[in-house]
């Protein structure tokens, strides 16, 4: 499938989760978002903080995580990443 970036919010930022994204969510932009599905590197630093940030500010939305458009510092800490998520109520797909 092609992803037409137009249609989605890309955040672009400095270190871990995005506190331009934090800032939108406190501010209510994505409560009305049926679910959330983020992608990006690294799973294991960047992808779970922001996956984290949501489920803080959207406890009732869905949050899937692509796995297969996301990349760990290794191979063992991607999946380690997954599996955390999985168990803090985050759809791995």
């Amino acid at each position: 499938a092609v992803i037409n970036p137009e249609e989605y919010t890309v955040y672009e930022k400095l270190t871990f989760g995005s506190s331009e994204f934090a800032q939108d969510l406190k501010d209510g932009v994505y409560d009305d978002a049926e679910s959330i599905t983020l992608i990006g590197l690294c799973t294991d630093i960047c992808v779970i903080s922001n996956a984290m940030l949501c489920k803080t500010f959207l406890t009732e939305t869905p949050v899937y995580i692509a796995a297969d458009c996301c990349a760990g510092v290794t191979p063992d800490s991607h999946e380690n990443a997954l599996k955390a998520m999985e168990m803090c109520q985050i759809k791995i797909v």
